[in-house]
């Protein structure tokens, strides 16, 4: 296991905001619907038209809320990945799902 510094969470919330980022304008591409990204060191907010999803971040753990009010808790390892009570997974992989799902045309 990689012992990481709080600075280290920091470079990874960055990455997780512009993979979130990145991935909606993918899923964008061809549609009408345009997704805004705010992020702060403590929150990330990605919406798009009446979809939203709201990160939250307190050192590595990441709460996480949508606008059909389901809810989750997430934690930042230092190998980059999300793990959650389940298992582990690339946060690439979980950026894309979630924009991937916030871009879908109704």
């Amino acid at each position: 296991m990689i012992d990481c510094g709080g600075q280290v969470y920091i470079e990874l919330w960055t990455s997780l905001a512009s993979l979130l980022r990145s991935y909606a304008a993918v899923h964008g591409l061809g549609s009408s619907g345009q997704a805004m990204v705010e992020l702060s060191e403590e929150r990330i907010l990605i919406c798009c038209g009446e979809k939203w999803l709201n990160l939250e971040r307190e050192g590595a753990t990441v709460n996480w809320k949508r606008e059909d009010g389901s809810r989750g808790t997430l934690e930042l390892t230092g190998a980059g990945r999300l793990r959650c009570a389940t298992g582990e997974e690339e946060m690439d992989l979980v950026a894309e799902a979630w924009a991937r799902e916030l871009m879908r045309q109704p």
